[in-house]
């Protein structure tokens, strides 16, 4: 190995531990931004500021406190953010893809229709659409009722004294698991004073899990969603239906595990037939 490439390598090496260090933190952040643990990624953003400084004035008490507190951190850490890692590994670990497009299409719609009727009829309404964190602890907490979602059956269970149209729904693909939810409210303190129980309720589930939560205010008819700890207030029908495809209705999301190995084949045959030399014709 010559003087050039070695240098090359001194310089190629630190390079990539730097962008690969920024996406990781940069997404990490991004993940956070919102939640509930996102105050204390900032007090943890600032003490780390602190240390940094402490190591350049060379202020060795502070410089080991500090060390110490960040030691311990990382067990904290797991226990505080502990609703934000459960949805960061279920994410990673979505390898379940079920249904074509067209059904996934079919069930949003479904959807849609629903939550247009209950807005129009301005009845309070709360729907949770199960991904990859499945929901039990919350099904249990309601009553089950496992069967198919349709614009009427979500229409009937929300509307007014009926037995359980308090509370929420889970659906799950184009069924129905459980009404009269429990879902956990948020402990956000950065929340208006003005947003209800409903939409509490919508948001801590979002914390909880990875699923899309759609709620309908019973005093305006206006529709939100919550996802990732994220609430958007007074959204259109049309932009519900672009949050839903972006979510649900995905190429990859198509596609299953079977499904992909049998296109692999298909495509390594027509490589190989693409490589094999033709027969010389005389």
């Amino acid at each position: 190995m010559d003087g050039s490439e070695t240098n090359w390598l001194q310089y190629w090496r630190p390079v990539a531990e730097i962008g690969i260090l920024s996406v990781a933190i940069y997404y990490t952040l991004t993940f956070f931004r919102g939640t509930r643990g996102w105050p204390i990624v900032l007090a943890f953003l600032g003490l780390l500021v602190g240390l940094l400084v402490c190591i350049g004035l060379n202020l060795k008490v502070l410089e080991s406190l500090l060390n110490y507190f960040f030691g311990l951190s990382a067990f904290a850490a797991l226990i505080i953010f502990q609703p934000e890692l459960r949805r960061l590994l279920a994410g990673l670990g979505n390898l379940t893809f079920f249904g074509s497009l067209r059904e996934q299409r079919e069930n949003i719609e479904v959807v849609i229709q629903a939550v247009d009727r209950l807005s129009e009829s301005r009845i309070g309404a709360l729907v949770a659409i199960e991904q990859s964190t499945h929901l039990q602890d919350v099904v249990e907490s309601g009553i089950t009722v496992d069967c198919e979602a349709t614009p009427e059956m979500i229409e009937t269970i929300f509307f007014p004294n009926n037995a359980i149209h308090d509370g929420g729904i889970i659906i799950k693909e184009d069924r129905i698991l459980s009404a009269a939810c429990i879902f956990p409210l948020t402990r956000r303190q950065d929340i208006s004073k003005t947003i209800g129980t409903r939409h509490r309720a919508a948001i801590g589930m979002s914390e909880e899990s990875d699923s899309l939560v759609i709620v309908v205010s019973e005093e305006t008819g206006a529709i939100s969603t919550a996802h990732k700890g994220q609430l958007v207030q007074g959204i259109s029908l049309k932009k519900l239906r672009g949050t839903l495809n972006s979510i649900f209705v995905t190429p990859i999301r198509n596609r299953n595990i079977s499904a992909w190995f049998k296109s692999f084949k298909e495509r390594r045959k027509k490589a190989k037939a693409k490589a094999k030399p033709k027969a010389l014709t005389t």
